[in-house]
């Protein structure tokens, strides 16, 4: 059988690294590792059948991303998501979150808007399942995901995504999503529709305006305030 050359080896190690990260990554956005649990390298490397360099640094990478802590003389586990971190998370969201959607409904072409109505028909049929399929939670939680992620790629200004996509961690998403309630989500698939509308219609204002009421209604189920009696539910954004 044929070696690789010396020149593919460290294409051959990123492919292994990559392909531990996402693993790991996945794992995470899906609850099967916890908050605050710790992803073992000699486990991972076990169970993935590579040796312990590539799990080392997806490890190493999933902690500068904010997916993973390091804990001196301990490894690394799961970032846990408090309060402040949905509190901070909002306040930035709301403030780069509707300009990304107000360039975006300047700027956008007929395809990129028909992908997003794509997006949101799916959305729809599925949260009107999800009382008896349960399971569909998950498959929501990445369209909605990728919709915002689509509409802030379509403001064509790439440090506005940059930063947004240092912000909207689809951790906070989806290891929460559990807790959505059907009314919740309907409101979510009425906000995402109407934000279409205004991109359609060309007013790029309207748009602006219902996407910060989305992240508000949002926010507000995310995060206690100082007068709130109740405890916070989850919603998505």
């Amino acid at each position: 059988m044929n070696q690789p050359s010396i020149s593919e080896l460290p294409r051959i190690a990123r492919t292994a690294t990559a392909e531990v990260h996402n693993v790991i990554k996945q794992r995470i956005l899906d609850g099967h590792y916890r908050a605050q649990e710790y992803v073992r390298e000699a486990s991972i490397a076990r169970e993935l059948g590579v040796s312990r360099t590539p799990v080392r640094e997806a490890l190493r990478e999933l902690v500068s991303e904010g997916w993973l802590e390091a804990i001196p003389h301990h490894g690394a586990r799961v970032v846990a998501w408090t309060e402040r971190d949905a509190r901070e998370v909002f306040e930035l969201r709301l403030v780069l979150e509707p300009m990304a959607v107000r360039l975006a409904s300047e700027r956008m072409n007929r395809t990129h808007l028909a992908h997003l109505e794509e997006l949101a028909s799916r959305m729809e049929e599925l949260v009107e399942r999800i009382e008896r399929e349960p399971e569909v939670r998950n498959e929501i939680a990445l369209l909605n995901h990728e919709f915002h992620r689509e509409l802030i790629a379509a403001s064509d200004n790439q440090r506005l995504a940059a930063v947004l996509d240092g912000v909207v961690r689809t951790s906070v998403i989806r290891r929460n999503f559990g807790n959505y309630d059907l009314a919740n989500l309907r409101r979510s698939m009425r906000h995402h529709r109407e934000i279409l509308e205004a991109i359609s219609a060309g007013s790029s204002t309207w748009a602006e305006n219902v996407m910060r009421s989305h992240l508000l209604a949002a926010q507000a189920l995310h995060v206690r305030f100082p007068d709130s009696p109740d405890e916070p539910q989850t919603s998505p954004g």
